[in-house]
């Protein structure tokens, strides 16, 4: 591991926008980098998922894998500030730092000779709406022949993701006459609606003992403030650690949007996202090497938790999975989202003997 060419490509890695389905330049870049390093069958494949093969023995392979795209629109600026042992900057720890570690990856296993092909993945669609359609390619070309998928994550070293966290995701469309503000004053206003029944929404109590979350994260509508809005829209986020207690949030929102009082107002709802629940068990061999690879570096603080990232779909199909972060950081999709340095080493070491015990496993 070469600390500073690590550091130096996360920062590069950041500075190239990737919003979800544009993840395009940055694959270029990560492309480039899986040639110069000598990566064998290296390909895009028909989503945009960037692959590259480190050879091993007959053994089934090993999956490691890290999303290109970020959360940030195309003309975020992506400045970074170095300030001691942390750099700030949107999208570092989320998930430009994984991509480096991808990449530093690809020059030092081949000189170790693992024991089974190891596939790097730098994958597409992670992000919002990206549905995890990346790893949902991936996963349905390798399937169960693999030992195991290994998910990078930047801030959140110290902790290990061995379930997937289910997600439904909807937007409610509301549409009406609309008109002038003044010459139509009193007819029904889309954003009135949308806001009287956002409102409703906001107030729906949640479970306390299943962890449950529901949230309003976008919401758009109208021409212009002197007009009444003739259609307006919001999207929802509703995630829960119980499935049975997912699907009772969703009739709940379903029930408060059917009951609000539309009058002459229309509106449509649909499902534009849906991500798979699934759990690794807690006494599964790669568990357990996994929390022993983070314990080895000195992490005395091993959380092991559920979370919404591409290890959903390995998990929700039955196959071996985790999520692993990589160094200490904060602030995640903010443009003050950071990560501290010094960590980095102890993450990389604690991946590469994961890697190791992983191939080993029989």
């Amino acid at each position: 591991m070469d600390f500073n060419r690590l550091i130096q490509r996360a920062i590069d890695i950041q500075s190239i926008p990737a919003p979800t389905f544009h993840e395009d330049a940055r694959r270029v870049y990560m492309q480039n980098e899986f040639i110069q390093a000598g990566l064998l069958d290296i390909e895009v494949d028909s989503v945009g998922n960037l692959l590259g093969r480190v050879p091993g023995s007959s053994k089934p392979a090993l999956i490691i894998s890290a999303h290109l795209d970020s959360v940030f629109p195309e003309q975020t600026p992506l400045e970074i500030q170095h300030l001691g042992n942390r750099i700030i900057g949107p999208g570092i720890g989320d998930n430009a730092i994984s991509l480096a570690v991808l990449l530093e990856l690809a020059i030092d296993l081949p000189s170790v000779q693992p024991a089974a092909d190891v596939w790097l993945v730098a994958n597409v669609g992670e992000e919002g709406l990206g549905n995890l359609i990346g790893m949902k390619e991936v996963a349905r070309r390798f399937g169960d022949e693999v030992t195991a998928y290994i998910v990078l994550e930047g801030m959140s070293l110290g902790q290990i993701y061995n379930a997937g966290l289910p997600v439904r995701r909807y937007r409610l469309t509301v549409k009406t006459e609309g008109g002038h503000a003044w010459n139509h004053a009193g007819r029904t206003s889309a954003i009135h609606e949308l806001v009287a029944v956002g409102s409703q929404l906001a107030k729906l109590p949640l479970p306390q003992q299943i962890r449950t979350s529901f949230n309003m994260g976008q919401i758009d509508g109208g021409i212009s403030i002197n007009s009444i809005a003739s259609r307006a829209s919001l999207e929802m986020d509703l995630r829960s650690e119980g499935e049975a207690t997912l699907e009772e949030l969703e009739q709940e929102v379903m029930k408060c949007i059917e009951g609000h009082p539309w009058g002459d107002a229309r509106y449509e709802i649909e499902q534009i996202g849906r991500r798979p629940g699934g759990k690794l068990a807690e006494g599964h061999p790669l568990l357990s090497i996994a929390i022993d690879a983070v314990r080895s570096v000195g992490e005395a603080k091993i959380k092991i938790q559920s979370g919404s990232t591409d290890a959903n779909i390995p998990l929700s199909m039955g196959f071996p999975a985790i999520c692993l972060g990589l160094t200490y950081g904060g602030d995640a999709h903010s443009l003050q989202e950071y990560i501290d340095l010094e960590p980095v080493v102890r993450g990389y070491r604690a991946l590469v003997k994961l890697i190791h015990d992983t191939l080993e496993l029989e």
